[in-house]
C-alpha cells in the first residue's frame, strides 16, 4: 500500500495571513494569524495560456505558452469579536487608533500589576485585562494608583501570580469620572457633557468615535436614562464632550453623587494624508500532508504581496453576521512537504462566538443627517436585511518581463450598501427623491464587547416600494457613501468602526 495519501480533505485545510515588512518580503520572524474561512472562492493563480496558430496544411495549433498570472483571493467568514480586528487595518489603509494598553504582564499583587510602560493609563481608567494565569483576574477594573513605568493598582482586589503569562494583556476600556463631575447640559446644538476637572481631551476621542456612557449600577450612570447609551463624540473640548446620535433626546442633569462611567475601544476609519497606511500581506492555505507517516510536513499555497480589495458585511434576518473577503495580489506561491510551512510564529486565534442578526444589534439606525438634533428619527423601525461594502479598487500592476504583478495598486476606497426595509411612512421615499444626507450606524454588542460601525453620510438610490399580496411592504434602497466633511470638516472619513474590548451589561 502506498505510503501517500490517495486524496486531501478539505477538513485538513487551514488558512492564515501575515504582514508583509515590505512588498512580497516577510519580515524575519513573522506571525501567521488564523483565519476561519467558512468557504472559498477563486483563491489561487490562475494563468493565461495562448496558443501558437499558424497557418499551416494540418490545420493544427501547436504548443501554447503562459502568458499572464492573476493571483488573487476569496473567502467567507463569520464575524466575531476579535477574528478580523487586526485585519481591519488593511481594509481602511490605517493604523487602530488605540488607547493606553500593555502586553506581557509582570507579577501580580492582590492590587498591583506590574506593567514596565504605563503611558496612557491615569487615575479613573477603566482597564480590561486578559490572558492572566489566574481566570478571575481578567475583567474590567479600575485603576487607583499609577506609578510610573512599574505598576497600576487596580480594584478589585486579585489574586496574587508570580509571573502572569507573556500572553496577559491590559486595555484601557473606559474612565471613571469623579463623584458629581460629570453634567449634562441641553442649551447648545447638541447634547454636551460638562465637567468641573475632567480634561475631556486626555481621554483620546476624536469626532465621530462612538462612547458608551453609564454603567451597570445606579451610582455609575445618570438618572435619566436617554443621558446614558450608545453616543457618537461631535467634538471634545477640555471640559466639554459633545455628541450626536443619540437613542432618545437627552435631557438636563446634574450628575451629584454619581460617579459616571464612559466606555471607549479602538477606532479605525479611512484615513487621509499622512495618515495613510498600506498593508500587503501573504495568505497562507496549507493543504494537509501527503505523506502518512510525516504529518507534520504539510504542503501549502500563499498568495504574495496581497491587499484587501473588498469586504462585504452580510446582515441576513434571522442568521448570523458574515463577511465575504476578497484579496488581489501579486503572485501565487507553491511549498511542497519537502519545503513545509514558511517559519513563523502561529499563535492559536482566540474563541469568540460569532454575531447573531437577531439578539445581538444593539443599535440599527438610518436617520436624516441633523445639525441640531443629537437623536433625530429613524427612517424605518426594522429592516429584512442589509449588506454594507468597502471596496478599495485594487488592480495588479503588470509590466513586460513579470509573470503576475510587480505592485498592485489601491484606487478609490468607496462604501455601499444594499437594504431591505420595511415600509411604514413615505418620508424614506421622500429623502431619496430630495437627495437628503442621510446616515446609518450600527452596534453589535455580545458578551460584554462589541462592535460599532457608523457611515455618516450616504445618498439614497433606488427606493421602489414592493408590494405582494398577503406581504407587508417593503423598501429596497441602495446607498453611496461619501467624506462627511460637508456636514462637520472634522467627519472626514467615509466609515468608521470602533472595537471595544469591554461594554457594561447594560448595553447588552
Amino acid at each position: 500500500m502506498s505510503g501517500t495519501h490517495a486524496k486531501i480533505d478539505s477538513n485538513v485545510t487551514g488558512l492564515r495571513y501575515a504582514e508583509e515588512e515590505t512588498l512580497q518580503t516577510l519580515p524575519a520572524t513573522p506571525t501567521w494569524i488564523t483565519l476561519e474561512p467558512n468557504s472559498y472562492s477563486d483563491f489561487g493563480g490562475q494563468t493565461t495560456l495562448i496558443a501558437r496558430n499558424p497557418i499551416n496544411s494540418s490545420r493544427q495549433r501547436k504548443k501554447g505558452v503562459i502568458t499572464d498570472l492573476d493571483a488573487s483571493g476569496g473567502f467567507e467568514t463569520d464575524l466575531t469579536q476579535d477574528n478580523m480586528t487586526d485585519m481591519f487595518q488593511g481594509l481602511f489603509f490605517a493604523d487602530h487608533r488605540t488607547k493606553a494598553e500593555f502586553e506581557d504582564i509582570g507579577a501580580v499583587t492582590t492590587s498591583t500589576i506590574a506593567i514596565t510602560d504605563t503611558t496612557g493609563f491615569t487615575v479613573g481608567s477603566l482597564v480590561k485585562t486578559s490572558g492572566m494565569g489566574v481566570t478571575s483576574n481578567n475583567g474590567m477594573r479600575r485603576v487607583t494608583t499609577v506609578t510610573s513605568n512599574t505598576s497600576l493598582t487596580l480594584t478589585p482586589a486579585l489574586t496574587a501570580e508570580t509571573n502572569a503569562p507573556a500572553t496577559s494583556k491590559v486595555v484601557e476600556v473606559g474612565y471613571q469620572c469623579a463623584s458629581g463631575d460629570i453634567n449634562v447640559t441641553t442649551t447648545g446644538s447638541f447634547a454636551t457633557y460638562t465637567s468641573t476637572t475632567l480634561d475631556f481631551t486626555t481621554l483620546g476621542l476624536i469626532p465621530g468615535e462612538w462612547i458608551y456612557v453609564g454603567g451597570d449600577e445606579a451610582a455609575l450612570k445618570f438618572v435619566t436614562a436617554a443621558n446614558n447609551g450608545f453616543k457618537r463624540v461631535r467634538s471634545v473640548a477640555a471640559n466639554a464632550l459633545v455628541v450626536d446620535k443619540s437613542e432618545a433626546d437627552m435631557s438636563n442633569e446634574t450628575g451629584s453623587g454619581l460617579t459616571i462611567q464612559i466606555f471607549f475601544g479602538k477606532v479605525l476609519k479611512n484615513e487621509t494624508g499622512t495618515d495613510i497606511v498600506r498593508r500587503t500581506y501573504q495568505l497562507e492555505r496549507s493543504l494537509g500532508a501527503p505523506v502518512i507517516a510525516s504529518p507534520n510536513d504539510e504542503q501549502a499555497e500563499y498568495l504574495t504581496g496581497a491587499l484587501w480589495n473588498e469586504a462585504t458585511i452580510k446582515i441576513p434576518q434571522a442568521n448570523k453576521v458574515m463577511m465575504d473577503c476578497t484579496f488581489v495580489a501579486c503572485d501565487h506561491e507553491t511549498v511542497d512537504d519537502s519545503v513545509g510551512l514558511k517559519s513563523g510564529n502561529r499563535p492559536t486565534l482566540l474563541d469568540s462566538d460569532a454575531f447573531n442578526t437577531s439578539s445581538d444589534f444593539s443599535r440599527l439606525r438610518m436617520s436624516l443627517v441633523s445639525s441640531s438634533d443629537e437623536a433625530p428619527e429613524p427612517l424605518f423601525a426594522y429592516l429584512t436585511e442589509m449588506n454594507v461594502t468597502v471596496n478599495n479598487n485594487v488592480s495588479p500592476n503588470k509590466a513586460v518581463s513579470v509573470l503576475g504583478a510587480f505592485d498592485v495598486t489601491a484606487g478609490t476606497f468607496m462604501v455601499s450598501a444594499d437594504i431591505t426595509a420595511y415600509f411604514s411612512t413615505v418620508s424614506a421615499v421622500a429623502a431619496i427623491r430630495a437627495n437628503s444626507d442621510v446616515t446609518l450606524d450600527f452596534v453589535l454588542a455580545k458578551d460584554n464587547a462589541g462592535i460599532a460601525v457608523d457611515i455618516p453620510l450616504i445618498a439614497l438610490g433606488d427606493g421602489r416600494l414592493d408590494v405582494q399580496q398577503d406581504q407587508p411592504i417593503t423598501l429596497p434602497l441602495d446607498s453611496q457613501a461619501a467624506t462627511a466633511a460637508k456636514i462637520d470638516t472634522n467627519l472626514n472619513h467615509t466609515m468608521l468602526m470602533v472595537f471595544f474590548d469591554y461594554l457594561p451589561t447594560a448595553a447588552m
